[in-house]
């Protein structure tokens, strides 16, 4: 069996938190830390996806009246709410260690063996792809991650408890995603342990051993309670006050449909929503000046989409669909469940001012 150390780093401020989880990946990727299984928590945040336009994602006036922490995290998906009510779990590991190769692989595999943990606790949680724990429907807790050369880092979070209005006072969550699943409103989208078990949910301890087991039994892995090393909390110092802990990072993609000669669209699809933002060039206006893609979707390296942006900047239109079939197929990206086709019709949709959803199925 494959050993895994385990910590708890608690408590901390939301970017703290962000900041360790790229101090985990550059410790793991430099060999100075095992493959590792984390636990942490949250006081009241905001955290919207790698990807996402922060205005659009969360009601920015109310996050700052109420006085949650606002990050943004290093993975994919989308806008959360976290408090101290939910904690999240963190794997770090070598592609060799499971043997799992692509993004969807993992995200099936360990979702599966944190459903099988949750589950021992009595609610029959089930895995929803591409990226949700869900009980009778109804979320339970959401997963992402990506690759990084040989390293793999992947993240869930398991709701014990929940302030519902209080989430959905401060995210921005769109209808039409509620309506796919016959709800109306955020709060009925999730479901807590603390209401499956009438008010009074485990021990923090008892489910966070549940999980434990689950991965253990699932993945075949050694787990073990460790120490948080110096080198992670070095790293992570460094990483907040260099990048993931300023404004200028949280607040680095932002609304960009706001000026006018903008055209904005995007297409959701079963690897979930990308919006693009395009400026055209040239007499005929035929030609991409500039674009930016935002979205809840997955993809890996994280830089892919800064990437595809510069790639795709002076193109014709007429060749935008080939062009980005030619990104894909040269460069090393792992994406869960979306396809390079929904990016290219994303980007069309943008420049023809539509929008376009295919149900699963």
């Amino acid at each position: 069996m494959t050993p895994f150390r385990i910590i708890d780093t608690g408590v901390r401020p939301c970017r703290e938190q962000m900041a360790f989880d790229q101090a985990l990946i550059e410790c793991h990727k430099a060999g100075v830390i095992p493959d590792t299984l984390r636990f942490l928590t949250f006081p009241p945040s905001v955290l919207v996806g790698r990807h996402q336009a922060i205005s659009q994602e969360l009601h920015l006036p109310a996050c700052r009246a109420a006085g949650v922490g606002i990050g943004r995290r290093i993975t994919g998906g989308g806008a959360l709410y976290l408090d101290e009510g939910q904690f999240g779990w963190e794997l770090v590991f070598s592609k060799k260690s499971l043997g799992l190769t692509t993004l969807g692989e993992v995200a099936r595999a360990l979702c599966e063996a944190c459903a099988a943990g949750l589950s021992k606790l009595g609610p029959a949680v089930r895995y929803r792809p591409r990226n949700d724990l869900e009980v009778e429907g109804r979320k339970i807790g959401g997963t992402g991650g990506f690759f990084d050369g040989d390293t793999i880092f992947y993240q869930g979070t398991v709701l014990v408890e929940m302030n519902g209005a209080k989430m959905a006072s401060l995210l921005n969550i769109p209808a039409a995603k509620l309506a796919k699943r016959g709800q109306t409103s955020a709060a009925q989208r999730v479901v807590t342990l603390a209401e499956l078990f009438g008010g009074t949910p485990p021990p923090l301890a008892e489910i966070k051993q549940a999980v434990i087991e689950g991965f253990a039994e699932a993945l075949g892995i050694a787990p073990e309670w460790g120490a948080i090393t110096e080198a992670e909390e070095e790293t992570a110092r460094r990483l907040f006050d260099e990048e993931i802990g300023q404004d200028e990072f949280v607040y680095s993609i932002d609304d960009p449909a706001h000026p006018s000669d903008v055209r904005s669209g995007g297409f959701t699809g079963q690897g979930g929503r990308i919006a693009a933002h395009v400026r055209l060039e040239g007499p005929r206006q035929n030609r991409i000046r500039e674009i930016v893609i935002t979205g809840d979707f997955f993809v890996t390296p994280p830089a892919t989409i800064l990437n595809l942006e510069a790639a795709l900047r002076g193109v014709p239109v007429a060749e935008l669909e080939a062009e980005v079939d030619r990104f894909f197929a040269a460069a090393s990206v792992g994406l869960l469940t979306a396809a390079p086709a929904d990016f290219a019709r994303a980007i069309r949709n943008a420049i023809e001012g539509a929008e376009a959803y295919e149900p699963a199925g």
